[in-house]
């Protein structure tokens, strides 16, 4: 099979450059200048004069609830999400029916995604306070890390022991995405909320409880880990301004003059779409729909965390893509469950913010295709490369668009997103070459690949 995308803005590794793509055989093939001749038999020309070509997203942080929560999501429908929404690949989260937090468990989650996964995929092991031996056995080649969860969050998969930590960080040479919250600053807030405002605190007050400083006591413990232990951090969705002060700016040209090499410090932060795209203000009327965890805080510290986008204290944006039903949305601090499902217009989102003049189009590219590519040590994905794998998206910007239930594809049929207007639109998406998303209409046959990682 060999397609043609022609015309197209290119954005790749800091520049804009009209340029044509041929792929062939699931592999970027050539990459013609404008204005060289791009005559040839192909079995399919995209037309992409006009629009931008980028890297296919990679998401570091989703929840795609299989197995054992799949009434709210499963792997196939929001794959298929990913798919429409630029993402062609992804990194699921432990904290499933059963956890993810032995090798068995591990292998099979690979083979569901195998059989259903509809885009690239790789799977987080997870932590808990005694399964060391699992974590240290793990084929580093298969997995992007180790999930650790430093404070209560959805699953119950708390890591509380202070010898475990200190054996995680001390043992373990893979990253360590960590969640940050301390566990007791939050219990002592709620029990206070409760006295203040009954058994079910209003929405409104979440960030108040799960506070800057539950986040930034946690955050600030696992650094301190991380430096004493020389260990690989990468803290999952950063929420507050305070935090940003435990991360050092990365030299950005330093890191794109390294190509493939991974010349980020061993301390990196990623901040998710929820946090920079909401406040606290929309709790007013977005309600517990915005509801996750850590919570989304102050406009101060959105602002703060859109600044960090690029001095680099961010490396990387993900989406911690976390489907509920509806139903169990209902409610304010204790009933309302925690997440959101985002991953379909997180891509849009982060264009959005170009529009507003928060950071470049480059800048997305480099925080949501190049820096999970090099930070994890991917291999051959991530970049718009002769050689690499063919994961592509088109977009255009212009003509408005509103979020609605009907194109929603999450199982689950709603987004805090509903109601809200952009300008750019994803119109196709090519995953290791297959045309899978061609503006509405989508290869419901196609399978994505699992990712290799380069490493040893």
């Amino acid at each position: 099979m060999k397609t043609l995308i022609k015309g197209a803005q290119v954005v790749n590794e800091g520049r804009i450059e009209k340029a044509s793509v041929v792929i062939e055989d699931g592999i970027i093939a050539d990459i013609i200048a404008d204005g060289i001749d791009v005559e040839g038999v192909y079995d399919e020309t995209v037309d992409a004069t006009d629009c931008w070509l980028l890297p296919g997203v990679i998401d570091d942080h989703v929840h795609f609830r299989e197995p054992g929560l799949t009434e709210k999501a499963d792997i196939e429908s929001e794959s298929r999400a990913a798919a429409y929404g630029g993402v062609t690949s992804y990194f699921d989260m432990p904290n499933t029916k059963p956890q993810t937090t032995t090798l068995q468990t591990l292998d099979e989650k690979f083979l569901l995604g195998r059989e259903k996964s509809h885009v690239n995929y790789s799977f987080f092991i997870g932590a808990t306070n005694d399964n060391i031996d699992d974590l240290l056995r793990v084929d580093e080649h298969r997995v992007p890390g180790v999930k650790l969860f430093m404070g209560s969050s959805t699953g119950n998969m708390l890591v509380d022991h202070d010898e475990a930590l200190q054996r995680i960080f001390s043992k373990v040479k893979l990253p360590i995405m960590a969640h940050c919250e301390d566990t007791q600053v939050i219990n002592e807030n709620m029990a206070k909320a409760k006295q203040l405002w009954g058994d079910d605190p209003d929405i409104t007050h979440h960030p108040q409880i799960r506070s800057e400083e539950a986040c930034y006591r946690s955050t600030s413990l696992a650094v301190s880990l991380a430096k004493k232990n020389n260990a690989r951090l990468h803290v999952a969705h950063l929420t507050t301004a305070k935090e940003l002060e435990l991360f050092e700016a990365v030299d950005e040209n330093r890191v794109l003059s390294a190509k493939d090499d991974c010349c980020f410090p061993r301390i990196t932060a990623e901040a998710v779409v929820a946090h920079l795209v909401f406040s606290d203000e929309d709790y007013n009327t977005v309600g517990a729909r915005i509801k996750c965890n850590p919570a989304v805080k102050s406009t101060k510290d959105r602002d703060a965390l859109r600044r960090a986008l690029t001095d680099g204290r961010v490396a990387v944006v993900g989406t911690d893509h976390a489907p509920h039903k509806l139903s169990e949305k209902q409610g304010g601090c204790c009933k309302a469950m925690s997440g959101m499902p985002i991953l379909q217009f997180s891509l849009v989102s982060m264009l959005g913010l170009v529009d507003e003049g928060v950071l470049s189009i480059e800048r997305v590219v480099e925080l949501m295709c190049h820096n999970p590519a090099r930070l994890f040590e991917i291999s051959k994905r991530g970049f718009i490369r002769k050689g690499y794998k063919a994961d592509l998206v088109v977009v255009s910007h212009g003509t408005p668009w509103t979020v609605t239930e009907d194109i929603i594809q999450s199982k689950c049929k709603w987004s805090p997103l509903e109601g809200r207007s952009f300008n750019w639109k994803v119109e196709h998406t090519f995953c290791n070459g297959s045309h899978i998303y061609n503006k509405g209409c989508f290869d419901s046959a196609s399978r994505g690949e699992e990712i290799e990682f380069r490493r040893g």
